[in-house]
This record gives structure tokens, C-alpha cells and sequence, in this order.
């Protein structure tokens, strides 16, 4: 039997061991929720809640900066160097920063996407330091 316990959330199963390859699972979850989740129809370019709550003036970019800083806390967790932590932060901060910005925020979350950037921080890390995390993508 698997040791790794696992969750079941919006039809994904999300492991929640402390394991790389877990925290590896979780992070790319919610990457692809907060950048990739929807597709606009007719010119089929995905978009995620980071866009979509961005609509809400406020509440909107505080709900998805604190879902972009469950990120850099998983990569914490991870024991990656503060310097890529600060950098991760940073782009959570930038993005809600700018975001904020009415109407041209809005047309800027569709196009900066800081949780993909993490996510490939993260990745570059795991796939030097633990790679038997790495997935093969096809």
C-alpha cells in the first residue's frame, strides 16, 4: 500500500506528503488553476483565476496573491535558497501590484504570469536537486 496519503479536489488528486514529489504535484495544481484553468472561447488562449478574480477590484488581487504565496511557501518548504524565494516573491508582488491597476491590470494578468514563472523556478530546482521528480512531458 502507498504510504502517501491523497486528496481529491476538482477531479485532481493531490498528495499530502511532504515529499518533492508531493509538494512538485500541489505547486503545478495550483499553477494551472491560477494561469491555465480556462480557455476563451473563439481564440482559445488559456486564462486562469488569477486573471479572472483580477476583475475584482481589491479583494480579487488579494485572494490570488495569497494563493501565489502558497507557492513560494510550498518552494519554502522545499528548502530552496532565499534568493529564489525573494525572487518568487517578488513576482507574486509585482503581479499584484500591477494587477491592482484598474482596466490596464486586468489586460496585464492576462499576459504576466508570475505563478508560471514560480513554477518553473521550482521545477528547476527539483529537477537539479531531487530528480526523481521529474515528469516527462509529452
Amino acid at each position: 500500500m502507498d504510504e502517501r496519503r491523497q486528496t481529491r479536489a476538482m477531479g485532481v488528486e493531490l498528495p499530502l506528503g511532504s515529499d518533492p514529489q508531493s509538494v512538485r504535484k500541489r505547486i503545478e495544481a495550483m499553477e494551472m488553476l491560477l494561469e491555465r484553468s480556462f480557455r476563451i472561447p473563439g481564440i482559445n488562449y488559456p486564462v486562469g483565476l488569477d486573471a479572472i478574480a483580477g476583475l475584482v477590484p481589491v479583494v480579487g488581487d488579494v485572494v490570488t496573491a495569497a494563493m501565489g504565496a502558497y507557492i513560494v511557501w510550498e518552494a519554502r518548504n522545499l528548502g530552496m535558497p532565499k534568493w529564489k524565494l525573494w525572487r518568487m516573491a517578488g513576482n507574486v508582488a509585482f503581479d499584484t501590484a500591477v494587477g491592482a491597476i484598474p482596466v490596464a491590470g486586468d489586460a496585464f494578468d492576462l499576459l504576466f504570469r508570475s505563478n508560471t514563472r514560480n513554477l518553473k523556478i521550482v521545477r528547476k530546482h527539483l529537477d537539479k536537486h531531487h530528480p526523481e521528480t521529474r515528469i516527462i512531458e509529452g
